[in-house]
């Protein structure tokens, strides 16, 4: 019964080995550069079965989700892109301004001035939900996939372009303008 066992265990190894060995004179015998970006790339199943990245890259899909990207310039901050964040990686501060500000890209009066926009790639899980509810469409998912850092801290990215001096400055002008209309109701 032990001999059994043990003969059937040696059996079923070297049906494993010959399996393994058979696709490793199959690679090596068949070793060739396999182009990633020619359509049969992933029907060929002999010879290189890696990407030598970094030296290769995979083509990246127009339909990728990778890093996000705000423009800015063309943000209204609106808060959506952080209100319907089902992780809360999108941090921003509004400051209103006296008046109108500048027109985006695409033709919205801009009457906020954005003092923080912060998103932390670390927490984020590339749903796409914010580049959705976006009006102005600022918030895209760039093609960029291999961003990597030792420290996590160094994976909150700030977009905003307002200064900590500057922010204050904008928030003490609303001040003395809303002092002043309160002041012309008492009258």
């Amino acid at each position: 019964m032990i001999i059994k066992k043990v003969l059937n265990a040696l059996k079923t190894s070297w049906k494993g080995m010959k399996l393994t060995m058979k696709h490793l004179t199959s690679a090596t015998r068949g070793r060739k550069t396999i182009d990633i970006k020619k359509d049969n790339y992933f029907e060929d199943q002999k010879g290189v079965v890696t990407v030598q990245y970094p030296k290769v890259k995979m083509p990246v899909p127009e339909v990728g989700r990778y890093q996000l990207d705000v423009e800015i310039d063309d943000c209204i901050v609106c808060d959506k892109c952080a209100k319907v964040c089902p992780v809360d990686c999108i941090a921003i501060e509004s400051i209103k301004a006296t008046g109108p500000i500048g027109e985006t890209s695409d033709g919205t009066v801009k009457r906020l001035y954005a003092a923080k926009f912060d998103i932390d790639m670390a927490k984020c899980m590339y749903c796409g939900l914010c580049t959705v509810v976006c009006p102005t469409e600022c918030i895209t998912m760039t093609d960029t996939y291999d961003r990597s850092f030792q420290d996590v801290g160094n994976m909150t990215y700030s977009f905003a372009e307002l200064s900590a001096e500057e922010a204050e400055l904008k928030r003490a002008e609303l001040a003395r303008q809303m002092e002043a209309k309160k002041a012309l109701k008492k009258d």
